[in-house]
């Protein structure tokens, strides 16, 4: 043991130090990188921008869509693109879960963006991959602040309705159980708060807010009448409202000045500020909404990070929708 810590070299110990050294490469070449299709694919990341920007150009509302895609993948066994699996006679994908069904959108792009990019470097990219760097893209296409995406996910042969089921944080949920959420998968009460602020963009549907608009006290009188008219105590259960009613299309600040002025669309959203310990976060990227850009790029980026499949676990579909 001695003679292997100062270097000597005996046959055991070469074979120690080589397996050692294996391990270690393997281990290297396991985790993400940002040059990931450096050589592979190099025009990766145009391809994937330049078919965001179109679909965000074409309807604001997509840049909102893709995000909510990536978040709702990460958050189910991680960042692995089981979201996007279709259901089959023997496979029930994700798709239906409460969280997902006849709301989650934006499936179309990715299945453009993935049949580009299997043209140009067949069975590299992953569909992953391309949820996170289009949710990254989207949010600079809407006025985010850009950041460098790790790469080199692979995608899931599997997915969970169940886990769908119970890990998406809900609308209804009061602030200790979001801050539990959260940190289950590892977030700060503070990164939650930056999290939401992605609903600075998007829409929500009448029936997610519907309870909070006629039986809550924290509401702003004039935002909740406002509402009303698209949002009637019964029927219209898909209408939608702008979760920012600010600026619904732009990638700013504003959602929290919302929440101070009683101004949040769901109840999970006005939970971050209600008389909380996160009241004093929303209050300070309110006053500064250049730390709210920074710490939003941060957290999705952690976000981004959550149990990918990397190495040889998972595989790189050829469509998005099915299991190799």
């Amino acid at each position: 043991m001695g003679s292997y810590i100062t270097g000597s070299c005996t046959p055991t110990n070469t074979k120690i130090s080589l397996s050692l050294f294996f391990l270690l490469v393997g281990v290297a070449s396991a985790q993400l990188s940002s040059t990931f299709y450096g050589t592979s694919c190099p025009n990766a990341l145009s391809t994937i921008k330049s078919a965001v920007d179109s679909a965000v150009s074409k309807e604001a509302r997509m840049g909102a869509s893709l995000l909510r895609l990536h978040f709702h993948d990460c958050f189910v066994n991680g960042c692995d693109a089981s979201v996007l699996l279709d259901d089959t006679a023997n496979f029930t994908g994700e798709k239906t879960a409460g969280a997902n069904a006849n709301s989650l959108r934006g499936f179309d792009v990715i299945d453009t963006i993935k049949s580009q990019l299997e043209s140009l470097c067949p069975k590299v990219v992953s569909c992953a991959d391309i949820l996170t760097v289009a949710a990254r893209d989207s949010i600079v296409a809407l006025g985010g602040l850009t950041y460098t995406v790790p790469l080199g996910r692979r995608d899931s042969t599997t997915a969970s309705l169940s886990a769908a089921n119970s890990n998406i944080p809900a609308p209804t949920l009061n602030l200790s159980a979001l801050i539990t959420a959260f940190s289950n998968k590892g977030f700060t009460a503070k990164e939650l708060v930056a999290l939401s602020g992605s609903h600075t963009i998007g829409q929500a549907r009448c029936t997610t807010f519907r309870t909070r608009l006629y039986n809550e006290a924290n509401i702003n009188a004039s935002f909740a009448t406002s509402l009303k008219s698209s949002c009637p105590t019964s029927g219209g259960d898909n209408n939608l409202s702008p979760l920012d009613v600010t600026s619904p299309t732009s990638f700013d600040n504003a959602y929290f000045t919302n929440l101070v002025s009683q101004k949040g669309l769901l109840h999970s959203d006005q939970q971050l500020f209600s008389g909380g310990s996160t009241d004093s976060q929303v209050n300070a990227y309110v006053s500064n909404p250049a730390t709210f850009r920074t710490d939003f790029a941060n957290a999705m980026i952690k976000m981004g990070n959550l149990s990918p499949l990397t190495g040889t676990n998972g595989q790189i579909r050829t469509n998005c929708r099915k299991v190799n």
